[in-house]
C-alpha cells in the first residue's frame, strides 16, 4: 500500500502554504489537504487488506443508532433462537449473543484512529514524499487494526464451533484435524466439503433447497499451497485397496489421477482447487501471527502447526457496518490535529473511522488443524 502526492504545480504550493507564518493561512492549507486526502485514504484502507475484505459491507449515517433486522438474514423457518457474534472494542475477543430470528438486533460500533505528524521544515521544502509517507504509514496503521480486530472474531468465532476430537464431540464441530501433521492432503479437503455440508441442512434436518452452500474460499498459509503443488508428485490415497487406513500416506499411496497432477503442476499458483478459491496469506503457517492467535484461543493439538480457515461466502454471514459522515460522504474523518503550538514546529494530523464487524451465521467458517 503507497499513497503518492504527484509534484503538480497546485500541490507544490498547497503544501508549502501549510508551513505558513500566518496561522489562519497554515490551517486552510492543512484542512483543504485533509479534505482531499481523506476520502483518498477511505478507498485504499477498504482495498487492501486481506480479512477485512472478506465482511460484508454496509453504510449508515455516523449520527444513526444502527440496527439490522435479522429476518432478513434467515429462513423464516429457521431455528427461533441464534447467534450472533460481535466485538465491544476493537481487537477483542468475539462476544456471543443470542438473539431471536424476528428481532431488530443492535450492535457496538467503535472507533480506529490513528494520528501523524511531521516537521514543518518537509512542508516549506515541498517534500512531498514525506507528506506521502507520512499518511500512508496512518493509513497502515488503521488497515492493522481491522486486520486483527477482523481475525481476532473469526479466529474466535471457529473455536467456539468446536474441534472434532473434543470430549463430547457430536460429529459436527467445525474445526477438523489433518491426516497427516504438517500436510494437507486430498482426504482432508474432502472431508471438509462434507462437514460444510451436514452443519447446513434444511429446516426441518433434511436436504435443503439450495444445494449451492458449502466452501467457497480457503485462506491457507504459504505451506498449505505447498501442499497442495505436492498433489502433482506425492501420493495422496489414505486407504488401502481393502478399505484399511494407510499408517503412512507420504510412504505409501497412489497418486492422483495423470489429468489432475497435469492440471496442478501446471497451475502451480494454484487460486483455484476443486471449485474453491484459495487465498493465501502469509499470517497463517508454523508460528505466525493468526496461527498464534489460534494457539492462544484454542491449544493446537499435538503435531499440528498451521491452521485452514474454509468460508461459505454464500452466506450473508460476515458483515461490516461503517459509518459514513453525512457531509463528506467518506467513511475516513482525516482533520488537522490542532494539539501543535507555534514553537513545536509540526505539522499534525488525525483520522478516524467508525465500524462494527459480526458474523450472523457461524456456520460459515470452519476450519482444519494442519
Amino acid at each position: 500500500m503507497k499513497i503518492t502526492l504527484k509534484r503538480t504545480e497546485e500541490q507544490v504550493e498547497l503544501v508549502k502554504a501549510m508551513a505558513s507564518k500566518d496561522r489562519n493561512v497554515a490551517y486552510e492549507a492543512q484542512l483543504a489537504l485533509a479534505e482531499f486526502i481523506g476520502p483518498l485514504l477511505a478507498k485504499v484502507i477498504n482495498n487492501a487488506p486481506t480479512l477485512s475484505n472478506l465482511f460484508t459491507p454496509f453504510e449508515f449515517n455516523s449520527d444513526d443508532s444502527p440496527s439490522i433486522p435479522l429476518d432478513l438474514y434467515y429462513d423464516i423457518t429457521a431455528e427461533d433462537y441464534i447467534k450472533v457474534y460481535t466485538q465491544t472494542v476493537p481487537g477483542g475477543l468475539p462476544s456471543n449473543t443470542v438473539a431471536p430470528t424476528q428481532s431488530e438486533m443492535k450492535f457496538t460500533t467503535y472507533r480506529l484512529d490513528s494520528a501523524i505528524d511531521f516537521d514543518k521544515r518537509y512542508a516549506s521544502r515541498s517534500r512531498l514524499d514525506v507528506v506521502s509517507k507520512s499518511f500512508t504509514r496512518l493509513a497502515q496503521e488503521i488497515l492493522l487494526q481491522q486486520e486483527r480486530t477482523s481475525a481476532n472474531l473469526i479466529l474466535g468465532t471457529l473455536v467456539d464451533q468446536g474441534r472434532e476430537d473434543d470430549n463430547g464431540a457430536t460429529g459436527l464441530e467445525q474445526t477438523l484435524l489433518s491426516t497427516d501433521n504438517g500436510r494437507l492432503v486430498l482426504h482432508d479437503f474432502n472431508r471438509l466439503l462434507t462437514r460444510a455440508k451436514r452443519i447446513s441442512p434444511s429446516w426441518s434436518g433434511g436436504t435443503p433447497d439450495s444445494r449451492s452452500r458449502g466452501i467457497t474460499d480457503l485462506i491457507v498459509s504459504p505451506e498449505v499451497v505447498q501442499s497442495l503443488r505436492e498433489m502433482a508428485y506425492n501420493p495422496i490415497a489414505t486407504r488401502n485397496p481393502d478399505g484399511t487406513a494407510i499408517s503412512d500416506t507420504s510412504a505409501t499411496g497412489i497418486p492422483a489421477t495423470d489429468s489432475m497432477r497435469e492440471a496442478i503442476y501446471g497451475n502451480g499458483g494454484i487460486p483455484e482447487f476443486y471449485g474453491v478459491s484459495i487465498q493465501e496469506i502469509y499470517e497463517l503457517g508454523e508460528s505466525q501471527k493468526y496461527t498464534g492467535i489460534y494457539n492462544n484461543l484454542n491449544n493446537l493439538k499435538a503435531g499440528k502447526k498451521d491452521l485452514v480457515i474454509g468460508l461459505d461466502k454464500s452466506r450473508e454471514s460476515l458483515m461490516r457496518a461503517v459509518a459514513v459522515d453525512s457531509v463528506s460522504g467518506s467513511s475516513f474523518n482525516l482533520l488537522v490535529d490542532d494539539q501543535y503550538v507555534t514553537r513545536q514546529q509540526r505539522i499534525g494530523y488525525y483520522g478516524a473511522m467508525e465500524e462494527g464487524r459480526m458474523i450472523l451465521d457461524s456456520r460459515a467458517i470452519l476450519g482444519i488443524e494442519v
